[in-house]
């Protein structure tokens, strides 16, 4: 399956390569736009549980990489839940 990077800007400025098994990330996300904290949250996550899903129907377990992808993004965005206003850029699909 191929794999990509999807480059993001927290609300911050620190710039984080986060991972996905497939390239349905681009299906969900735009690059260069930007999103509220929640909806790139959510978004990720469903997106990252799809990308799994379709490594599970490949070859039969989903992929642990995805599930660290999804805790690694609660985890950054979590720093920033106090902030109404917070939002992230997709920088890049590599």
């Amino acid at each position: 399956m191929p794999e990509m990077i999807f480059r993001v800007r927290w609300p911050d400025g620190t710039v984080t390569d986060c991972y996905s098994p497939s390239l349905v990330i681009r299906e969900l996300l735009e690059e260069g736009a930007v999103y509220g904290l929640a909806d790139f949250v959510r978004i990720s996550r469903g997106a990252l549980t799809i990308a799994s899903d379709r490594v599970a129907a490949k070859f039969g377990f989903p992929c642990s990489r995805a599930s660290r992808q999804i805790a690694a993004i609660d985890a950054a965005a979590a720093r920033f839940t106090d902030d109404p206003d917070a939002t992230v850029t997709v920088v890049a699909f590599t």
